[in-house]
């Protein structure tokens, strides 16, 4: 059915469509009529950060920052499902427009902004999901918190949806909240440090350890690249997602949006997200796993990535240029590998 409702999506604003279509997601999956969009994807078990998933192929934050749509996205057959980026109180994001189509490209540029309805809102909404797949929480601090008091909005987050969530990916890498990207420098390990001893009270304190994951930028030079490694090894964090948006947009020069300011997300990014993705394997040589995002247009991608040292892949871009059917193909191609 893609094929047909495509035109309609594309001929609306971006983020227009973005609403429109998770909306139409939401009442296919409440109507049972999940099986008309997608086929089921083969069964390809995992178990990493002492979870198991389904599959190997995961939904990427930022598609349902809200949770409000996680039993629709869940029914498309990911592994596993990442929700947020949350952050403590509601805000708007960025002002509109703020999500650009480079169609030519099998782009996206996004400045959202970590637009979202707080913590609270998404905890509300995952405490009645239906579904029972692997679930990730990706959290981030508000845009009005200085960065020398971001710890204060992570702690928040975490301890707001510890009791939920499968895994917590902390985000420090969005290129649209000012300052932001400062924290994958020197404060980083101060940050980690913190949320790794809270996060040890809190499993005492419900029986369970939840996974702390990292997500990263594509646009870390090599000594940047494995100093982090080198922290995120040294804290004890269970798993690294590579990558985020790129702002280098060099690879869409020229064409229409190119010079809007954000986030560079879909074919573009392959190369570069790869890069980052084989770099980290050599150095962090299997002592804890890396989540592959960023650029996932196939199938065949997916494969080249986990070749390259992934052990999960993530998709967002390439499901909107795609459509449902993505999601089934990579699970088939990494199934067969």
């Amino acid at each position: 059915m893609y094929p047909l409702i495509r035109p309609l999506l594309s001929a609306l604003p971006a983020e227009a469509a973005h609403r429109l279509g998770l909306g139409l997601l939401g009442t296919a999956e409440r109507l049972r009529l999940m099986r008309l969009l997608c086929p089921p994807p083969p069964a390809d078990p995992v178990e990493l950060m002492g979870l198991r998933f389904a599959n190997r192929v995961g939904l990427a934050a930022g598609l349902d920052k809200n949770g409000d749509y996680v039993d629709g996205l869940g029914a498309l057959g990911f592994g596993f499902v990442e929700l947020g980026t949350v952050t403590p109180r509601a805000q708007p994001g960025n002002p509109p427009p703020r999500l650009f189509r480079l169609s030519r490209a099998r782009a996206l540029i996004n400045r959202m902004g970590f637009n979202n309805r707080g913590v609270a809102h998404l905890v509300g909404r995952a405490m009645r999901r239906r579904y029972v797949g692997v679930l990730g929480i990706n959290i981030g601090k508000n845009a009005a918190t200085p960065l020398q008091q971001a710890a204060g909005d992570y702690l928040h987050c975490l301890e707001a949806v510890y009791p939920l969530a499968d895994y917590v990916a902390v985000n420090v890498s969005s290129p649209n909240t000012p300052g932001l990207r400062g924290l994958q420098g020197g404060p980083l390990d101060r940050l980690l440090r913190t949320l790794v001893a809270r996060r040890d009270v809190l499993a005492d304190q419900c029986e369970r350890r939840v996974p702390l994951a990292v997500k990263i930028a594509p646009d870390l030079d090599k000594p940047s690249l494995d100093a982090l490694a080198d922290t995120l090894i040294e804290r004890g964090i269970e798993a690294v997602i590579a990558t985020n948006t790129t702002i280098d947009l060099s690879r869409v020069s020229g064409l229409p949006h190119s010079g809007e300011a954000g986030g560079l997300s879909g074919a573009p990014l392959t190369a570069p997200a790869a890069e980052i993705c084989a770099a980290l394997a050599e150095r962090l040589r299997g002592v804890l796993p890396i989540i592959a995002s960023g650029g996932l247009m196939s199938g065949a991608d997916a494969r080249a990535r986990i070749a390259a040292g992934a052990a999960l892949v993530q998709v967002y871009t390439g499901l909107i240029y795609r459509g449902p059917g993505l999601v089934a193909e990579i699970a088939r191609a990494l199934a067969a590998r």
